[in-house]
């Protein structure tokens, strides 16, 4: 770590749901590590001894009185952090603390936000890997820039950067999915580096309806970042159905009709409103430049 990362402030905040096996496991190296750095545990509505445990080890833990979601522990810890640099780190023993160090590394040569990237290897089944593969293409579509873990919950951040977006987060698991796409659509440097991700400890608080909500999310992020990446094409498909339903019917009854009107009218709406999101997103971002 260079003596310019070492003089900033650096606030490490850790999500937690009944992690008590985790916590156990990432807390002592941790402070070993980070004697200096403010630890804070966001106990999100827990029902097993991690805050306890926390509060034993002698980091900050702040409690939700329920389950808000991960997302909203995120936000509750950014609020309390004190540090120049945050770290966002899994509560379950996946995340090596000593992985902590590369990504400070990569923020000192300047960029705003490292993300610790999953390899195929570490990813917890072939079915997640599929899943987060495609949301990676997705993304790294309307971004335009190689996204190459969207959905990682291990990274270092510029604090004042990160605040800017806390409005705009999710209370649920895809606070990185909409962080990331934030900071790529305000041209902040983000840079992915590959990591070891370890078995988690515990049992996974992620199910199978969560993929439907982080293809949503993508969708929703999608309209904030660049609304015409997806509205364009739909209204090309709605043009290109309505022309060739046209033809069809010049072809076999020589008229024009209504449902021809109407696939043409849903293009012209579909982009119409695609234009006027765009116009609402640049305004939005071009408060905050």
């Amino acid at each position: 770590m260079t003596v310019q990362t070492k003089s900033a402030t650096l606030s490490i905040i850790l999500p937690c749901k009944n992690e008590a096996q985790g916590l156990q496991k990432i807390l002592p190296p941790l402070k070993m590590l980070y004697p200096d750095a403010e630890i804070i545990v966001v106990d999100d509505g827990s029902s097993d001894d991690s805050a306890t445990i926390a509060t034993d080890i002698g980091v900050n833990v702040i409690r939700h009185p329920y389950s808000k979601g991960n997302g909203a522990a995120i936000k509750t810890g950014v609020r309390a952090a004190k540090g120049e640099l945050l770290v966002f780190m899994d509560a379950d023993g996946q995340h090596d603390p000593q992985d902590i160090e590369k990504l400070l590394e990569k923020v000192e040569q300047g960029y705003d936000m490292v993300v610790g990237a999953r390899s195929y290897k570490s990813q917890a089944s072939f079915g997640r890997w599929c899943a987060n593969s495609f949301y990676n293409k997705l993304s790294s579509w309307i971004a335009e820039q190689k996204i190459e873990d969207l959905t990682s919950g291990f990274r270092a951040v510029n604090a004042k950067k990160f605040k800017e977006f806390l409005y705009l987060l999710p209370n649920g698991f895809s606070y990185p999915t909409t962080i990331t796409m934030a900071f790529f659509r305000m041209g902040y440097s983000v840079a992915y580096l590959p990591i070891v991700v370890h078995k988690r400890l515990g049992k996974s608080h992620i199910k199978i309806r969560d993929a439907v909500r982080f293809l949503l999310i993508i969708f929703k992020i999608g309209t904030l970042y660049s609304p015409l990446k997806l509205f364009g094409p739909l209204s090309l498909l709605f043009f290109v159905l309505g022309l060739d339903y046209y033809v069809y019917t010049y072809m076999t009854s020589q008229r024009f009709t209504n449902m021809g009107v109407l696939l043409f009218m849903t293009s012209l709406l579909t982009f119409l409103i695609g234009l006027i999101s765009e116009q609402i997103t640049q305004l939005l971002y071009s408060q905050k430049k």
